[in-house]
């Protein structure tokens, strides 16, 4: 699988690559649906494709919000999605001592945000020898993710890959400046734009995240057209009702006709 991704991720490929999936793993049944769903979208357009699913969600606003299924549970379901589907998997860890148990079936470690500075996690990553995808922290200037990359690198461990999530803005928004580009490229490695988390809208009273859905065609072209080597967007078949982070997720039915569009800005700029 290592040589597939690989090939997904290198900038030859001629296209973007997407990782999608829904937020957290809610169940068996909806996971696959989603995945199969992408997969043969995916497979149509010639969009090299990663699943995304966080197995459990440890950095939630209230101590009552979803978390997750169970650790094996949702990790037995993502095995089942890699080896049904034969697509890489891309999930998050929260300590390091979760890396090396999930790298038994993540192909992509994710680095949520927030841990982005976190050394013994960013080291234990690396040792797994799976890719790492460090996401930039809403607080950090791309600029200094050159470290986060550098505590992968220096650990022996070159499958490294960046994405940009946003910047807070104020206390309930976040934005993102699409000049950063140019500083995340200099890394030498595959970049990436969450599409969906760059809309959250964090620290609302009720507890719970909002969003603004309506703006992920806006963002997404956006970073097509700015040379993205990654679009990275969550999705669900009815985000209403997502478990998590569904205010700001798209719509399953959406996706396609959206990734039609970014393929005609991708192919007017190459």
């Amino acid at each position: 699988m290592t040589t597939e991704i690989d090939n997904i991720l290198s900038a030859d490929n001629g296209n973007f690559f997407l990782i999608a999936g829904p937020c957290v793993v809610e169940g068996e049944e909806i996971t696959l649906q989603i995945a199969r769903h992408l997969k043969t979208v995916c497979d149509e357009l010639g969009i090299p494709f990663l699943f995304k699913a966080s197995y459990r969600k440890a950095n939630r606003s209230s101590l009552h919000s979803f978390t997750g299924i169970g650790d094996e549970e949702a990790l037995a379901v993502l095995a089942k999605v890699k080896n049904e589907l034969s697509v890489p998997i891309v999930t998050d860890i929260h300590t390091a001592e979760e890396a090396s148990w999930a790298a038994e079936v993540a192909d992509v470690l994710q680095i949520p945000a927030f841990l982005c500075r976190q050394t013994d996690l960013l080291v234990a990553a690396a040792e797994t020898g799976r890719y790492v995808n460090i996401k930039k922290g809403q607080f950090l200037s791309p600029e200094t993710m050159r470290f986060a990359v550098g505590k992968v690198r220096e650990s022996g461990n070159s499958r490294v890959m960046v994405t940009e999530r946003g910047t807070s803005f104020g206390y309930q928004d976040l934005i993102v400046d699409f000049r950063g580009i140019k500083a995340l490229k200099e890394n030498h490695c595959p970049v990436v734009l969450d599409c969906t988390h760059s809309l959250q809208q964090p620290n609302q009273p009720a507890g719970v995240t909002g969003g603004r859905p309506d703006l992920i065609e806006t963002i997404a072209k956006a970073g097509v057209a700015v040379g993205f080597d990654g679009l990275f967007m969550e999705t669900h078949p009815d985000p209403a009702h997502a478990l998590s982070d569904g205010a700001n997720m798209l719509p399953l039915e959406e996706m396609k006709p959206l990734l039609v569009k970014l393929l005609k800005i991708r192919n007017a700029i190459i």
